[in-house]
């Protein structure tokens, strides 16, 4: 139990002190919430025989206020008084998309001085991940547009040098990454280049990205993006992450659809379906009206 008479080095009390302090002292950040909202979109398939392709998007707003007006952006807003950030995430994701209860992890803070033209502003990203049959877009008061935007992430070129710190006589690895992020939305193209350096030593492990090149995204939003889709990538690789995308029923080719657009890669049938045999479960339905032969559905496995 907490002694209310314990007195600091100036002789006071924790009331007392509470009542001298001034928090105007310091000066305070904004704090905002941005999302990276994610989901699988299947394009229009004139050949009613033929499997529909699929993409991964994410949810933009075009801004319509300074600063970056008319730029696109990552949907988000600044935290309200007495809010969480993971509440302030949850408040936006239901204002743009109508949803509430869907898949949602924070990513992490991004705190770079001069991120925010308008003053000192730290953003906690977070990634969700939505079921494209379910959405209503709605875009928010400071924006003029929502739309879904086709997202593919490229490795342009990766060095690795090793090199020996002076002080300490570590030896640290030091991996650069140079990375085209593109977003694509009819004839609207947005591109940015990115490098990511990563410093590898015994003791500890360091990331830092850059952009090179912007076109048309506002702040630091492709920093943002790009943690966003290689923690998805990474994360699909143990978890049953890939399923918060999916309907509540599928087929198994749909679902491997999902991982190779993620990962952007084509994968074996036999390797895949043993890879996802203990997260799914199948049902007693089968696909209808599709133009080809009847295809089994299935369900995410809940454990028991």
């Amino acid at each position: 139990m907490r002694n209310p008479e314990l007195r600091d080095k100036s002789g006071l009390t924790e009331a007392e002190f509470l009542a001298r302090y001034n928090a105007g002292d310091y000066e305070r950040p904004s704090v905002a919430a941005d999302m990276v909202i994610f989901t699988v979109l299947e394009e229009e398939e004139e050949n009613y025989r033929k499997l529909p392709e699929c993409s991964l998007c994410l949810l933009l707003i075009q801004r319509g206020g300074h600063p970056y007006l008319g730029d696109w952006a990552l949907p988000g807003g600044f935290v309200r008084p007495g809010e969480t950030t993971k509440a302030a995430a949850k408040r936006e994701l239901r204002e743009e998309t109508g949803l509430d209860q869907v898949y949602l992890e924070q990513l992490y803070t991004f705190s770079d001085p001069g991120r925010d033209p308008r003053t000192w502003v730290m953003s906690c990203a977070h990634m969700a991940l939505i079921d494209g049959t379910k959405i209503r877009l709605k875009a928010g008061d400071d924006a003029d547009n929502a739309q879904w935007f086709k997202v593919s992430l490229l490795l342009l070129d990766e060095h690795v040098e090793y090199c020996r710190d002076a002080g300490f006589g570590q030896v640290k690895l030091i991996r650069t990454q140079h990375l085209e992020l593109e977003l694509v939305r009819g004839e609207i193209r947005l591109k940015c280049r990115l490098e990511k350096r990563i410093r590898k030593s015994e003791y500890e492990e360091a990331a830092e990205c850059r952009i090179c090149e912007n076109d048309g995204l506002a702040f630091d939003h492709a920093k943002i993006i790009v943690a966003a889709l290689e923690r998805l990538r990474g994360k699909l690789e143990y978890t049953d992450l890939a399923l918060h995308l999916m309907p509540e029923e599928f087929t198994l080719t749909q679902l491997q659809q999902v991982y190779e657009v993620i990962w952007d890669k084509s994968l074996l049938k036999a390797a895949f379906r043993r890879k996802v045999a203990s997260m799914v479960q199948e049902t007693d339905s089968y696909t209808k009206n599709e133009g080809h032969r009847p295809s089994r559905l299935y369900r995410r496995r809940w454990e028991e």
